[in-house]
């Protein structure tokens, strides 16, 4: 299907732009809008204001798309070209609508999101554009510039006195003759600056000299004599001692933890500008009638717009935003970001004390909601590594494991026979050693028990050290803490691993000295199985799992009304660790006496069936880790992928909640839904694909629910009263409606004509038509409508990871 152009006021004297690109540039040139060749996109002359838009290439389909619009000003550009830039941006932001988050940017001090946009680094090029002269001119030899290049993980190069003074020991500098490039780094430069350095330095090299300039780099003045005897020929001799390092005044605010939130609004022909809160910030501050001013400790600055504020209100955004920095005395370049509701980025949302996209979000922690139950082919990991690297298994757990126990700070080894009994209030060391490709590899979990001491925390990583020792350096170490442990964490206990309270020695019959304990069980299989002891007390039960409640007398195993077969089957294998005394069935809602005598009578307990928790409205964050000035520094990598990761790097991925989704919901999720509906036990409102992708066919095995609920599949909708619920239980009831089906099982009275986007887009469930399930509204699209928007069809759409669904339905209005 042929894209659409992006729809601009022409009236106002906005370009076209093609459709088919995420990254569009403009320079203003006598307060007009002038694109900006491809080639020279890096490329900022500092008498210059510029406009650079960023559209998501996989959301560029419909106005919805989150986008990004920023204005850049250079040091020496005029306040004319400043307003200019203002103006057009605003324009802009009225013909892409809402869903766009405004950027003001200073040269020098551009925001991660914006140098982002240039993996090869900004060039900051002296003077102006003038009139008729492109950006960028391939193969001119006859020049001589010096420029200074900065940064770790985000490079910029500025054009600089030619001349030794303008060194310093602690960056790199560009002496660019031409035909001869000699890159001179600063002896306290790091091995990072300089490989960043050198790739802009050869980017340069291919982009601006064809390839044919030769490069030399000069490490060690001593050891490169020929090239230092070039650069005096150029520069004259050097007189003194170079200049240290100039700090960079950034950092030290970026270290400002002070946050405070304005409520900005006119009272009579004057401003009022209205301190609310400080740290921490709550989410209901934020009222949709009005906007605020967010003080990131004179670091930066946001706007944040309610959606129902006044048009004159937005329009404002900038000017009062620059007026709070000139009132507050903070430098010209702090940045600022002017957010939507309903579209703020990660880094403002992270500002407040909690977040939720919608009132009365599912906030539950892990272990409350019950999930997705199907069954994992280990042995299919080998052969699927995209699906072992989704659930980061190394291997299918058939590995040898040895586990320590910290005590009096030192590790003990565990009893190979208690090796999966863990105490909540200890910390232990377990060893993986498994073949990889015929060669030993070796994974190291510093387990941490969320009743442990201080002590004990900081021993469990000495002691790990010291076992990386004995190991020359070979062991690959994860920390793990109780109640966050990772797929393969629980795979290699093969369904055995039991949690107790307290720091017990680790004995099962020293174990259980208490008169009355209790434990949660939780899992289908021997690779995703585990036990936990809780409070003995009835408030623990929960109608979705499985419970064991042990006394001195008696010992009962009790089945919540919503636990499958399968985990019913784990339970009985799994009671045999904590207790090897007969165990009497107690079925939910048919307790005898003694069992709520011994949980200290009866109390409330969760008995409805529970949603996955949803973080699919929070993005991941990549950050570059550095502590080269004394401070641990973090830098964003905004649009980030596999190729900014190198060796010479400390990364930080912030996933908001590490384990956010379970195994079977990757699976599900990014794979492709199993075939038969009868193989899974789904919730409500999952959707769940009638033909599997080739990985999940695989990989997946069939589940047998023997629950007695019965559940629904797909969009609830009634279409001349057919009804979609089905039950679980038996395959004949589900298979033969939902196999020729790709995507969620939905009402054909519908799901071939489609319905008009404008019923479906950006409507609340009460205004949707009837019939349309609200939590996949997008399905009742036509096909042709669903392309337009989603820029991908159906099928691709439910084959990529249900976070990634859910984002993208939140972007485009049909969250």
């Amino acid at each position: 299907m042929a894209e659409r152009p992006m729809r601009m006021d022409t009236n106002k004297g906005l370009p076209a732009m093609e459709s088919h690109r995420d990254l569009h540039i403009w320079i203003i040139e006598n307060l007009k809008m002038v694109p900006v060749p491809r080639r020279a996109y890096r490329n900022f002359f500092e008498e210059h204001c510029y406009i650079v838009l960023h559209v998501p290439q996989s959301l560029k389909a419909t106005q919805g798309a989150s986008k990004d619009l920023h204005y850049w000003v250079g040091k020496e550009a005029s306040r004319d070209a400043e307003d200019a830039a203002g103006s057009f941006v605003q324009h802009l932001q009225e013909a892409l609508g809402g869903a766009t988050v405004q950027h003001r940017e200073a040269q020098g001090h551009e925001s991660a999101c914006f140098l982002s946009y240039f993996r090869r680094g900004i060039i900051y090029r002296k003077g102006g554009l003038a009139s008729g002269l492109s950006h960028v001119e391939t193969n001119m030899y006859n020049i001589q510039r010096l420029l200074h290049i900065r940064g770790r993980k985000h490079v910029s190069a500025a054009e600089v006195e030619l001349s030794w003074n303008s060194f310093n020991k602690g960056d790199i500098f560009l002496l660019d003759l031409g035909r001869m490039m000699i890159q001179w780094n600063g002896p306290k430069t790091s091995i990072a600056e300089k490989a960043r350095g050198l790739a802009l330095t050869r980017s340069l090299q291919d982009q601006e000299r064809g390839g044919r300039a030769q490069i030399g780099v000069v490490d060690d003045e001593a050891k490169a004599t020929d090239l230092m005897q070039i650069m005096e020929a150029v520069l004259g001799c050097r007189v003194g001692n170079l200049h240290s390092t100039t700090p960079t005044k950034s950092i030290n605010q970026l270290q400002k933890p002070s946050v405070r939130l304005y409520h900005v609004y006119e009272k009579g022909k004057d401003l009022v500008v209205q301190e609310l809160a400080t740290c921490p910030l709550t989410q209901d501050l934020l009222q949709k009638e009005d906007c605020y001013i967010l003080d990131q400790g004179g670091f930066k600055i946001y706007v944040w717009q309610g959606c129902m504020s006044s048009l004159q209100e937005k329009k404002a955004s900038f000017s009062r935003a620059l007026g709070f920095i000139q009132a507050k005395g903070y430098p010209s370049y702090t940045n600022v970001e002017v957010v939507n509701d309903g579209t703020e980025s990660a880094a403002f949302k992270q500002l407040f004390q909690s977040w939720s996209g919608e009132q009365g979000k599912n906030k539950n922690p892990r272990g409350i909601g019950k999930l997705l139950q199907v069954k994992l082919d280990v042995g299919k990991l080998h052969s699927q590594p995209e699906l072992a690297a989704q659930l980061r298994m190394v291997d299918d757990s058939s590995g040898e494991v040895e586990v320590w126990c910290i005590q009096d700070l030192r590790r003990q080894p565990v009893d190979p026979k208690h090796r999966g009994q863990l105490c909540a209030g200890s910390c232990y060391l377990v060893l993986y050693t498994y073949l990889n490709m015929g060669h030993i590899q070796y994974l190291l979990y510093l387990w941490q028990g969320l009743q442990a001491s201080a002590q004990e925390i900081k021993a469990l990583s000495s002691n790990a050290e010291e076992l990386d020792l004995l190991y020359h350096g070979a062991l690959v170490h994860e920390h793990v803490t109780m109640g966050s442990e990772p797929p393969h964490f629980l795979a290699i206990f093969q369904g055995q691993l039991v949690v107790f309270q307290g720091s017990t020695a680790h004995s099962g019959k020293e174990q259980l000295t208490s008169a009355t304990r209790l434990f949660h069980m939780r899992g289908t299989d021997n690779h995703n199985t585990w036990t936990e002891e809780v409070p003995a007390r009835a408030s623990s039960l929960n109608s979705s799992d499985i419970f064991l409640l042990v006394t001195a007398s008696f010992c009962y195993l009790w089945f919540g009304k919503g636990c499958s077969g399968d985990q019913r089957e784990m339970a009985r294998t799994v009671v045999t660790v904590i207790s090897k005394e007969n165990k009497e069935i107690v079925l939910e809602g048919q307790e005898p006496p003694h069992f709520w005598e011994a949980l200290g009578g009866r109390a409330p307990y969760p008995s409805n069936k529970r949603l996955p928790v949803d973080m699919s409205g929070f993005q991941p964050r990549l950050f570059e880790c550095s502590s080269q000035t004394g401070h641990l520094v973090l830098t964003e990598v905004v649009f980030f992928s596999q190729e900014d990761l190198d060796k010479y790097d400390v990364m930080l991925l912030d996933t908001w909640q590490e384990n956010n989704q379970s195994y079977e919901e990757v699976v599900e999720g990014s794979l492709g839904a199993v075939s038969a509906i009868s193989e899974i036990t789904a919730m409500s409102r999952w959707p769940v694909s009638g033909r599997a992708g080739p990985l999940a066919q695989q990989a997946l095995k069939g589940s047998e629910d023997s629950s007695e609920n019965e559940l629904e599949l797909g969009p609830k909708a009634d279409c001349g009263g057919a009804s979609t619920s089905r039950s679980t239980s038996t395959s004949t009831s589900t298979s033969t409606s939902t196999s020729t089906s790709s995507y969620p099982s939905s009402p054909r009275c519908v799901s071939n004509g489609g319905l008009p986007r404008e019923q479906l887009m950006h409507q609340a469930a009460e205004d949707l038509p009837e019939g349309v399930d609200p939590a996949h509204k997008e399905f009742y699209l036509s096909d042709s409508d669903f392309q337009d928007i989603f820029g991908k069809s159906k099928e691709e759409f439910y084959s990529m990871a249900k976070w990634r669904q859910q984002q993208q339905k939140k972007q485009l209005g049909f969250f």
